[in-house]
């Protein structure tokens, strides 16, 4: 097959990552031709270009491909990328993000490209945000989505968020889970002691970590306002915060004048090869991020043997079932955070029964290439059937 995907922004992120192994896979395990065409923005968040290069994985820049709303801009992205696709001639074009996956699909089906899918890997419209943009986000995405044959969810809760919203009929829609290298976060507790020696802490600390860019609604002051009372009653609890962003300037301020100032360690800017190894210092994983597609560190840290708390948003409940795999709370709820951290940090048993567990539903779920299969399979059935009619 010849494959184009289109994403806006290759900086480190689950959505990136999810697409880099996809491509990769495509390439090395069934001999596709594939091309991953990106815009040319990086960020505190680090990029992930290098990486593509080092997996040899053809990339094609398109200077004109901005996250930012720009209508002069963004014309000539949509006039770049159907020059691309004419000259490609793709059997299939799949499309990621908001801007990457508006335009990409326009231009896919102005070229009558017979294969159109995009991924959603969290909905660009929610909650926190005012009215008419939620409005306007919601009708850019119906446009697009008729301008598609499938849609593929990393987790029931985007298709049952797009369907209500009218986004698409739910027959257009297959949950396809995003897949990850599982080896090393199975192979993290090796990492553990060397980890922790480094960071300073003993055998005694119980280590709680979150993992997030720090940014509007990742729930960072959620976290710490739970982290102070859990600080004010436990002397051996420890955090740690791995990312960087915008936000990071703020947090240290904060925790500077607060009883977390000698409790709390930031690592900055972390490769995703990394993760194994900062996930194996923790002693329990809190997602507390108010809008998310279904966060890689929720299945991550369950296979790397430690259990989550994470905030009931989106698809987390797909990993995260309380009492199970960890616990579940609802969204802002500082109160039952800080419970649950004390819970976890006063009981080594619970943790062990909860991450095995998680670990036992997550290997086979989350492994890259059961991913790429899947989605291959899709392609397939779609140009077997000869594309699912667009509606325009």
């Amino acid at each position: 097959m010849k494959v184009i995907h289109i994403i806006t922004r290759l900086i480190v992120g689950g959505a990136q990552e999810n697409t880099l192994l996809n491509c990769r896979d495509l390439i090395t395990q069934y001999g596709d031709d594939v091309t991953l065409v990106i815009g040319p923005e990086a960020g505190p968040e680090g990029s992930l270009l290098e990486q593509a290069r080092d997996w040899g994985i053809p990339i094609e820049v398109v200077d004109s491909l901005r996250r930012a709303i720009h209508p002069t801009r963004d014309r000539l992205a949509y006039q770049a990328l159907r020059r691309l696709i004419r000259q490609r001639r793709p059997d299939v074009v799949h499309t990621h993000s908001a801007k990457g996956g508006m335009l990409g699909r326009f231009a896919a089906h102005a070229e009558r490209v017979p294969a159109i899918v995009h991924t959603v890997h969290g909905a660009p419209f929610h909650p926190y945000q005012g009215r008419g943009a939620r409005w306007f986000f919601a009708r850019c995405e119906r446009a697009a989505a008729a301008r598609c044959h499938r849609l593929i969810s990393v987790a029931d809760a985007m298709t049952e968020l797009l369907v209500a919203a009218g986004v698409a009929p739910r027959e257009k829609f297959s949950t396809i889970y995003s897949g990850m290298e599982v080896k090393p976060f199975l192979a993290a507790d090796a990492l553990r002691s060397a980890q922790r020696a480094e960071l300073g802490y003993r055998d005694e600390h119980v280590v709680i970590g979150k993992i997030a860019r720090l940014f509007h609604l990742k729930g960072h002051d959620d976290f710490l306002a739970a982290a102070e009372q859990v600080a004010a009653e436990n002397p051996q609890v420890r955090f740690l915060l791995v990312g960087d962003g915008l936000w990071r300037e703020s947090i240290e301020a904060r925790i500077r004048r607060s009883i977390l100032r000698d409790r709390v360690w930031i690592t900055g800017l972390v490769p995703p090869g990394e993760i194994p190894a900062w996930l194996a210092a923790m002693d329990v994983v809190v997602h507390t991020s108010l809008r998310e597609g279904l966060a890689r560190v929720l299945p991550q840290a369950l296979l790397a043997g430690r259990p989550v708390i994470s905030f009931d948003v989106d698809g987390a409940r797909e990993v995260v079932a309380s009492d199970e795999t960890g616990i579940l709370l609802p969204p802002r709820d500082v109160a039952g955070l800080a419970a649950a951290m004390r819970r976890l940090a006063a009981d080594p048993a619970m943790r062990a029964r909860l991450a095995a567990e998680g670990r036992r539903r997550c290997t086979e779920r989350f492994r890259h290439d059961n991913m790429t299969r899947q989605i291959r399979e899709l392609y397939e059935a779609t140009l077997e059937a000869g594309g699912v009619r667009c509606e325009v």
